[in-house]
């Protein structure tokens, strides 16, 4: 059984319900009975109608207020968490807890059934007929035996199905962000191949799991038929023989269907359930280190930041290898070097996204990871390659959620330009992926918005002016020159112009930093 939260809890829930439940089944098989051999309607058998319904309906809303509640903490710990392959995480953030849902509220509910029901039918019907009684018991274990034999077969046909998705979800999501550099260098129609050969993949093996799905759900039927069968033969004969009461005999026929319904339920839920119940295992191992969260507020204004040999490696591959380096209150120092050598790593390193595999980073002589996360990021201001852009207007994609000067941000920027010929200026509306803006208009845009957070204490740069043209390079770089004035800087530069703002350089190759001489 999954380690779910609060499952334990559920499952007393679940208990309690399905001891209600099987009483109400037993009274309404005794009313229905006593109906169909001429005694008549009762009330016991309405109310035992009612309760029945309105148990089936506590439980669907018990297990629905369950699932969302182990869906919203799966989440929350995939989205709070560091992933080794951020591609899957999306995948089972987006479709595969969902998956679950079949598994929580249709599964589990029917599996708390199946282990109560048989045991009061078989209670019952051993003070009915034991005859009867002992068949019941003889072919019940039928049920589950085939129901394991098929499904051994099943989860792995499921394991595979998910793997494949969880494969092509990931593949897909590294080919978007590369999808520029693709189209460069011509590879974009190759990648489109691969994602429709592993979509392939992935359609083949879901209807293997269907088809093997399908057969399991035909050979429970059948052996559940057989079952019953072998129980209402018998009585069919002792009656014409006159040794068996008709009473009895009804009662008999309609609870030996019931004994064996929460069995047949419980395979085909679990059939339908098992992509879920794979889900739901990935989502719970998946190998992620929960973000240290700290406490401690960063100190307002430019920080003194000093890495104690940091290294960063992700499985066999090292991307920093024990970096020492110390970066003085309001000092602007560049890292330079191929792409690919650890440049962007450094930075986000910086921003508290990767933690050190080992080593330290000190900001005014705090460790970096007992700083609040929240208050640290506050007070950076950073541009990456590619700005993030969201859904909204121009003037929201600036502020951010503050209240800055967002058009003497866009000047200092060179962006004012661009929003002119804007059809709304500032209230234009754009894409998540900021069209119809040009890469030089959103990377001008993504500097706006450093430039705005004005109580910004660090600046982190990453390439701001690579998809600029030699004029609005020259625009910008006067912007830059003005953020960063009293604050602590460090400018990831490929160009010269951009490191000669800096008063220090560092060439950063093959994980490793030096300082370089300045000419």
């Amino acid at each position: 059984m999954l380690p779910l939260p609060g499952l334990r809890r559920h499952f007393g829930a679940l208990a309690v319900l399905g001891t209600l439940t099987a009483a109400a089944i037993l009274v309404q098989a005794d009313g229905l009975a006593t109906l169909l051999t001429g005694g008549g309607m009762t009330w016991t058998l309405a109310a035992a109608i009612v309760v029945r319904v309105l148990l089936a309906g506590v439980q669907g809303g018990l297990g629905g207020r369950f699932a969302a509640t182990v869906k919203a903490g799966l989440r929350k710990r995939l989205l709070g968490a560091e992933a080794e392959k951020p591609g899957e995480v999306a995948t089972l953030v987006t479709k595969g807890i969902d998956a679950g849902d079949a598994y929580l509220t249709g599964y589990l509910p029917t599996l708390v059934l199946s282990a109560l029901v048989p045991v009061a039918v078989l209670v019952r019907l051993s003070a009915a007929d034991l005859a009867s009684a002992l068949i019941i018991t003889a072919t019940l274990p039928l049920i589950p035996v085939f129901a394991i034999l098929v499904g051994q077969h099943t989860k792995a046909k499921t394991a595979k199905q998910w793997r494949l998705l969880s494969r092509l979800g990931g593949h897909f999501l590294d080919v978007v962000r590369g999808l520029g550099t693709l189209k460069v260098f011509g590879r974009a129609e190759a990648q489109a191949k691969t994602v429709r050969a592993m979509a392939d993949a992935h359609t083949d093996a879901t209807m293997r799991t269907l088809r093997v799905a399908f057969l399991s759900a035909l050979v429970l039927e059948l052996v559940a038929t057989l079952s019953v069968a072998l129980v209402a033969v018998p009585i069919g004969f002792r009656l014409l023989e006159g040794g068996m009461v008709v009473h009895t005999a009804v009662l008999v026929l309609l609870l030996a269907p019931e004994a064996y319904l929460p069995l047949r339920a419980a395979g085909a839920k679990f059939h339908a359930g098992a992509e879920g119940l794979a889900t739901l295992r990935e989502a719970l191992t998946v190998s992620s280190a929960e973000v240290v969260r700290g406490s401690q507020a960063a100190r307002l204004g430019a920080p003194k930041i000093v890495l104690e040999k940091v290294s960063v490696t992700y499985g066999d591959q090292v991307v920093l290898s024990e970096v020492d380096m110390a970066i003085e209150a309001g000092e602007h120092v560049a890292l330079v070097g191929p792409s690919g050598s650890g440049k962007s790593t450094l930075l986000a390193v910086l921003l508290g996204f990767v933690t050190p595999t080992s080593g330290r980073v000190l900001v005014d002589g705090v460790d970096l990871r007992e700083l609040d996360p929240g208050p640290w990021r506050a007070g950076t201001a950073w541009v990456p390659q590619r700005p993030t852009l969201f859904a909204g207007t121009v003037e929201e994609n600036i502020a951010m959620g503050q209240v800055p000067d967002v058009r003497a941000a866009a000047r200092a920027a060179a962006f004012d330009e661009v929003v002119r010929g804007l059809p709304d200026g500032y209230r234009t509306r754009i894409g998540e992926l900021g069209a119809p803006l040009s890469a030089g208009q959103r990377q001008r845009l993504g500097l706006a918005r450093a430039l705005a957070r004005t109580e910004a204490g660090l600046v982190l740069l990453d390439e701001p002016t690579a998809r600029l043209d030699a004029e609005t390079e020259t625009a910008v770089l006067g912007a830059t020159r003005a953020l960063l004035a009293g604050r602590t800087a460090v400018l990831v530069a490929h160009r010269p112009a951009m490191a000669a703002l800096a008063g220090r350089v560092f060439e950063v190759r093959g994980g490793t930093v030096r300082e370089r001489e300045l000419a």
